[in-house]
């Protein structure tokens, strides 16, 4: 899964949200390092989408414009989770692997929460 993705269904995972809402709380969950420009995620969220990841929730109008919310579904929740435990699986190896360098002296493997 690529980052972007696994960032906007993660900031769906707290809640409906509509674009303004993902991209800003994309931009927080990543602490700076990811912001998707409005074309970049419209483009994600269509073809999110189409994969069943997500689905419209509902629209308001706002200010004259319209307000359109997405939610992650069943299989979008699905998704996230397999990545999430691929995820911790490499970080665990990646802990394990640092904390055999000779150089940390074993002492690296705290400083990822004790992971093995």
């Amino acid at each position: 899964m690529q980052e972007p993705t696994f960032l906007i269904l993660t900031a769906l995972a707290d809640g409906p949200q509509h674009g303004y809402g993902i991209m800003s709380d994309v931009e927080q969950i990543s602490d700076g390092r990811t912001r998707l420009r409005a074309g970049t995620l419209y483009a994600a969220l269509d073809r999110l989408q189409a994969e069943e990841l997500i689905a419209p929730d509902r629209e308001e109008v706002v200010g004259g414009r319209l307000r359109r919310y997405y939610r992650l579904t069943d299989e979008g929740a699905a998704a996230l989770a397999a990545e999430v435990e691929a995820l911790q699986q490499r970080t665990r190896i990646a802990a394990r692997r640092l904390a055999d360098l000779p150089n940390l002296g074993g002492g690296a493997t705290p400083a990822f929460g004790g992971l093995q």
